[in-house]
C-alpha cells in the first residue's frame, strides 16, 4: 500500500493506463447524468465504502406502531427521520482554467456547490458529484464548515491555521477523498480539538471574545493535478504543535495510511507569503508512535 503515495521517496509506480479523464464545464461541478425515462430500471447510486457511519439512508416511511395512541397520530406514520450533523458544511468547486478559456485567478475560479446539515442531505448531494478520478487536471473540490466565508487562506478562521498535505499517485484518490470527507463531517477529529476548559481557548490575542466556537478542523480539499492528486486537511490553530500532532495521528488512522506515508504541513501564513499551497512545505519526520500505527 506504501506505493500508493506520491511523495519524496523512490516508491512510485505507473498509474493505470486505462484511466480516462472526463472534461468538466467552467461554471459548474461535474455531475453524474441521471438515467433516462426509457432506460428501464433506475440506475443504483454509487456505492460508498466509508467505515465512519452508515452509508445507507432509510427513506421509507416508518411502520405504524401497534400502540393505539401512536397509530392515531398521523405524523407517526408520515414523517421521515432526519439525522442532523453537528455542523453545516459547504461544498465548493474550483477549476483554474475551463476548456478553451484563459487561466483565471484562484478567487475567480471558486464556485459554491451546495450546503448540507444532515446525513440525508449529504448523500443526496454526494451521489451526484463526480469522483476525483473523473475530473480534469487543475480542478479542486473543497469542503469547509459554514463558518468559513470563503475557502481561502485569508478567511478569518483560516488565517491562523494551516494544513496537512498527502500526495497520492493517480488513480487511487477516490477512496481516500471519500474516507476523509466522511471523517470530517462525522466528527472523527473531535478528540483533536482544543479542550473547552483551556483559558483563552475562545479568545483572540487581545482578549476579546471570538464568538461562536467553531471546530478545530476547518475543512478538507482534494486537488487533481496532471501527475498526482493531493488531499489536504485544514485546521484552525497552527501554533499548537501537540494539537497538530494529534490531528496528524488521527488522519493516519481514519485513512489507514501505511507507516511509510510522507506527510507535509504548511501554515496558511507561509502560503500567503509565497502564494503557494504545496511548494516549500515542511515534511513531517516524527517517528510513528505505536498507538498511531
Amino acid at each position: 500500500m506504501a506505493n500508493y503515495f506520491s511523495n519524496h521517496s523512490a516508491s512510485r509506480f505507473l498509474s493505470n493506463s486505462s484511466q480516462t479523464t472526463t472534461a468538466t464545464t467552467a461554471n459548474a461541478p461535474p455531475v453524474s447524468q441521471p438515467p433516462s425515462q426509457s432506460a428501464g430500471a433506475a440506475q443504483r447510486p454509487r456505492i460508498t465504502t466509508s467505515k465512519h457511519f452508515s452509508t445507507t439512508v432509510n427513506t421509507t416511511q416508518p411502520i405504524a406502531s401497534k400502540d393505539s395512541t401512536a397509530a392515531s397520530t398521523p405524523s407517526s406514520t408520515t414523517s421521515i427521520q432526519v439525522h442532523p450533523l453537528r455542523n453545516t458544511w459547504v461544498f465548493w468547486f474550483r477549476q483554474q482554467r475551463a476548456p478553451g478559456n484563459k487561466v483565471i485567478s484562484y478567487e475567480e475560479g471558486i464556485k459554491k456547490i451546495a450546503a448540507f446539515s444532515s446525513v440525508e442531505s449529504f448523500w443526496s448531494l454526494w451521489t451526484h458529484l463526480a469522483p476525483p478520478s473523473a475530473l480534469q487536471p487543475t480542478t479542486d473540490y473543497l469542503l469547509f464548515h459554514s463558518g468559513i466565508r470563503r475557502p481561502v487562506w485569508e478567511d478569518p478562521l483560516n488565517l491562523g491555521g494551516g494544513k496537512w498535505i498527502i500526495r497520492l499517485k493517480k488513480g487511487i484518490a477516490d477512496r481516500f477523498w471519500e474516507d476523509l470527507v466522511m471523517a470530517v463531517i462525522g466528527d472523527q477529529f473531535d478528540d483533536t480539538s482544543r479542550k473547552a476548559g483551556l483559558a483563552g481557548a475562545n479568545k483572540s490575542d487581545d482578549g476579546s471574545d471570538l464568538g461562536t466556537e467553531w471546530p478545530e478542523i476547518c475543512g478538507c480539499t482534494i486537488s487533481v493535478r496532471q501527475s498526482e492528486d493531493i488531499v489536504t486537511l485544514w485546521n484552525k490553530v497552527e501554533a499548537d504543535q501537540k494539537l497538530r500532532e494529534r490531528i496528524r495521528d488521527t488522519l493516519r488512522r481514519v485513512l489507514n495510511l501505511p507507516p511509510s506515508t510522507v506527510m507535509e504541513y504548511k501554515t496558511n501564513n507561509e502560503s500567503m507569503q509565497d502564494r503557494s499551497s504545496f511548494r516549500r512545505t515542511t515534511i513531517d519526520k516524527t517517528p510513528l508512535s505505536p498507538a498511531a500505527s
